[in-house]
């Protein structure tokens, strides 16, 4: 899609609104933050997990894991505030605005992803100074890519939504979304030792890619090759995002 300036200002407008209103929100930046730091404090020092890295404990081992997790149900779990739009007046005059569908999806999407990058670098930085000691390099090549994982996982949440006008629906779909996709994604084991349906799973799962890349940067270990998972996360982008402008195509204003 060949975005005008227009479409860019568009997109610009919507980004910074939804930045105000994550900035607005700080109950929900903790909130947020609670279940991760639960799985890595006590789960990650209560379990004597399996880690299949010399030198690195379990707690260590699932810290990339969880770091994704951040990314996910922040991000993937934006499509709630899509509904409330629905609901409001403020959806309504957005598709009155002469922007195209993909336009309003992309600020939206860029608008999800600002929750789970801000996030996920708060954890990562929990993180590098009671669990694991990353250096600088470490600590910015994750933040980076914090933000194609959070596009990934943003498109999913909005393409899912723009399809669903409850909450309530929206919260069930995302329940038996989200979990399975945590669990299948390897956060908390080593898909390299797990059988072969649930490595299956796992390479159906961009979740787990994620994971994965995550544990290179700060490893260099992984169940998967690089490349793979390097391939894997550019098609999931490309893929997610064309699902997006597709479903966005058919959103409609509801009371």
């Amino acid at each position: 899609m060949n975005m005008m300036p227009a479409d860019l200002r568009a997109v610009y407008a919507l980004l910074l609104r939804e930045i105000k209103i994550y900035f607005r929100e700080k109950e929900r930046i903790i909130s947020i933050l609670v279940s991760p730091l639960l799985f890595l404090f006590v789960m990650g020092r209560g379990l004597s997990g399996h880690s299949p890295i010399a030198g690195i404990n379990y707690q260590q081992f699932i810290f990339p894991g969880i770091l994704c997790m951040v990314i996910l149900f922040t991000a993937i779990t934006y499509g709630l505030y899509i509904i409330w739009d629905k609901r409001l007046d403020f959806l309504k005059e957005v598709l009155a605005a002469p922007i195209s569908r993909g336009t309003l999806f992309f600020g939206k999407s860029l608008g999800g992803m600002v929750g789970a990058v801000m996030e996920s670098l708060i954890l990562l930085v929990i993180g590098a100074i009671f669990v694991l000691p990353l250096g600088p390099a470490k600590i910015l090549t994750a933040f980076i890519l914090s933000v194609p994982f959070s596009f990934i996982m943003a498109n999913i949440g909005l393409s899912i939504v723009a399809r669903m006008n409850s909450m309530e629906g929206f919260g069930l779909v995302m329940s038996f979304l989200t979990w399975p996709m945590f669990i299948f994604g390897g956060a908390l084991f080593d898909l390299s030792k797990a059988g072969p349906w649930l490595r299956l799973a796992a390479y159906l799962d961009p979740f787990a890619y994620c994971v994965d890349l995550m544990r290179w940067v700060m490893f260099g270990w992984g169940a998967f090759p690089l490349t793979l998972d390097l391939t894997a996360v550019v098609f999931f982008c490309l893929v997610s995002a064309a699902w997006g402008v597709f479903s966005f195509g058919s959103l409609q204003q509801t009371r």
